[in-house]
């Protein structure tokens, strides 16, 4: 799946305190000939989400806000405040608040490579209508985590990068993780990559619109200290256990509609099977994120009941979780 003198990747596997598989791949910059290590430093893509998320339960914890909470309550300027008044935070989180992504990121790219949080989630203020009731059904948004940020900001009275720093990658000893607040990160970094016309373009953080929007995207970090948050969530190194169990948890929505059972805990979905969205033959359940931005593509997958970790990362556009899956099915490490 990798080649030497290509963009590659980073893979993580480990059963309890025993690594299964360990091993890197490729090169982090094809200007530079970089190889891609252990230590690169990566986007995450929507793997920043579970950042964001834990942030606004941090909050409650400390009682400065609660995930019942509407939207009017943070942003008095939205132009329905009907339905502002109806989208809780615990609608963001779990991708069901309804709102339409008015966002023109196709259309209006140029301004999308420099538009950070407030200005990709600014157009959902003028929102007109809900695509349906909050709660009822899911679909995935990226603008309501750059709001979820912003409400970061606005109550620990500092920016959420620095908030998440201070809360999370500290406890955790993450080092070397970054989040973007305008500019890349210029040390030990992959640039990401798309292949055309069987050659590999650069496709990332001045190529490709969204980048800069933070909330949705914006976290930077490397196996090794992706290897550190997962330790952290295990051990409640930054949050106490109460917290860490139901970020885990799915809890039903009063007012689902969807036929398939509720999928998301505000934090990870979580589910049987290692896809939410395709039945497949093993029977384990799974909690997991994955992300894709630009030429990167990313995952964090945890099997409970086998204690199984599985991370990775890679910059050449490729997503390679069902390879792992298969693998490590047919070595009886998952059951069908």
């Amino acid at each position: 799946m990798f080649k030497e003198n290509e963009p590659g990747g980073s893979i993580f596997i480990q059963q309890s305190d025993k690594v299964l598989y360990e091993k890197s791949f490729g090169l982090a910059d094809l200007k530079t000939k970089e190889k891609f290590t252990s230590k690169t430093v990566s986007n995450l893509g929507s793997i920043t989400k579970t950042f964001v998320a834990y942030g606004i339960l941090l909050l409650e914890n400390q009682k400065k806000l609660s995930t019942n909470d509407n939207l009017l309550k943070f942003f008095p300027d939205f132009k329905n405040k009907e339905i502002a008044s109806k989208i809780k935070l615990k609608h963001f989180l779990t991708h069901t608040s309804g709102i339409p992504d008015r966002r023109n990121v196709e259309k209006d790219s140029i301004f999308y490579l420099t538009a950070k949080d407030e200005e990709n989630f600014k157009p959902l203020q003028s929102s007109e209508t809900l695509e349906f009731e909050p709660g009822s059904k899911f679909e995935y948004s990226n603008p309501a985590y750059n709001g979820l940020a912003l409400i970061i900001e606005k109550i620990s009275k500092m920016k959420w990068q620095k908030f998440i720093e201070k809360n999370i990658f500290q406890p955790s000893g993450m080092k070397n993780s970054k989040i973007t607040d305008g500019n890349f990160p210029d040390k030990n970094v992959a640039h990401g990559y798309i292949l055309k016309d069987n050659k590999y373009e650069e496709y990332d953080y001045s190529e490709y619109p969204t980048f800069t929007a933070a909330g949705n995207g914006g976290v930077w970090s490397s196996i090794d200290d992706l290897k550190k948050y997962i330790k952290a969530i295990n051990e409640c190194k930054f949050a106490n256990c109460d917290i860490m169990k139901s970020s885990k948890t799915v809890k039903n929505l009063e007012n689902w509609k969807e036929e398939k059972p509720f999928y998301h805990s505000g934090v990870w979905f979580v589910h049987n099977g290692f896809y939410y969205y395709t039945k497949t033959e093993e029977n384990e359940n799974v909690i997991e994120h994955a992300g894709d931005q630009g030429g990167f593509k990313s995952h964090l997958i945890m099997i409970p009941e086998k204690n199984i970790t599985i991370i990775w990362l890679t910059n050449n556009n490729q997503f390679i979780t069902g390879t792992i899956r298969r693998i490590l099915l047919n070595l009886n490490y998952i059951t069908s």
